[in-house]
């Protein structure tokens, strides 16, 4: 969703609240990442003290692969994040500012970097999962294999 910023960036004090969800089928194009329900974000821009930032929080529920025992599994993510909008920057190296092109910034885009950003390198079904035997692959967290018993591992 492409939000127009110039009045939040001209008014000190202005403030644009928004919220919406991105379908599943724009997900379908994030490549290696499984969604199970929209994208639901919810925030808002505003200008304080001539300073415009973006404030907002995402939710979702995605599918995954145990990282051990290979079971799929799906989990909610409640995300928050923050960031400051700026209208242009002279360095182009700089990855503090959100820039907005041409006084308008694309929520979507913004939103789809910051949740894959923050989602674990690692997954797990739960905490304390054991992982499949290196053996014979049993499932650890269903069933204990005697290879475990005779040290083999």
């Amino acid at each position: 969703m492409k939000i127009n910023l110039k009045q939040i960036f001209d008014i000190v004090g202005e403030s644009k609240k928004f919220g919406y969800e991105i379908g599943i089928d724009e997900l379908e194009g994030v490549k290696g990442f499984s969604f199970s329900t929209p994208v639901s974000l919810d925030g808002k821009f505003y200008n304080r003290a001539g300073v415009v930032y973006l404030e907002y929080s995402a939710s979702f529920e995605m599918l995954h692969t145990c990282d051990r025992c290979l079971k799929e599994f799906s989990k909610n993510y409640d995300l928050s994040f923050e960031h400051i909008v700026v209208p242009s920057v002279s360095n182009s190296d700089n990855d503090d500012y959100i820039v907005a092109d041409g006084e308008s910034i694309e929520v979507n885009e913004i939103a789809l970097t910051d949740m894959l950003l923050s989602l674990p390198t690692k997954v797990l079904c739960r905490e304390d999962c054991k992982g499949l035997c290196m053996v014979c692959g049993c499932d650890l967290n269903e069933m204990q294999c005697d290879h475990l018993n005779n040290n083999e591992l």
